[in-house]
């Protein structure tokens, strides 16, 4: 994976990531929209096997770096999560 910061204001972010495709833009984009200072999160990609997504993120103010950051950990917490309930679930 490779990322690419396209263009970046106080409150504004397109973010190209390279070699994911929608599975992991439709996971980060949900996240994103559940922040109370995130205004738009949305991304686009022409053709899955000839382009590579890029992410918009509009804020409140708040430093879209930061606000991604942010909704990544909480991505990395519902996954933890999941794996737990998972490993539960397959070993009772």
């Amino acid at each position: 994976m490779e990322l690419k910061i396209i263009d970046k204001t106080d409150d504004e972010m397109h973010l190209e990531i390279k070699g994911e495709t929608h599975t992991l833009l439709n996971m980060l984009k949900s996240v994103l929209l559940d922040d109370e200072r995130v205004q738009i999160a949305t991304y686009d990609m022409k053709h899955v096997s000839i382009s590579d997504p890029v992410l918009f993120v509009k804020t409140d103010g708040a430093d879209p770096i930061d606000v991604v950051k942010d909704a990544l950990k909480e991505l990395i917490s519902q996954c933890d999560e999941f794996v737990s309930v998972f490993t539960t679930a397959v070993n009772a």
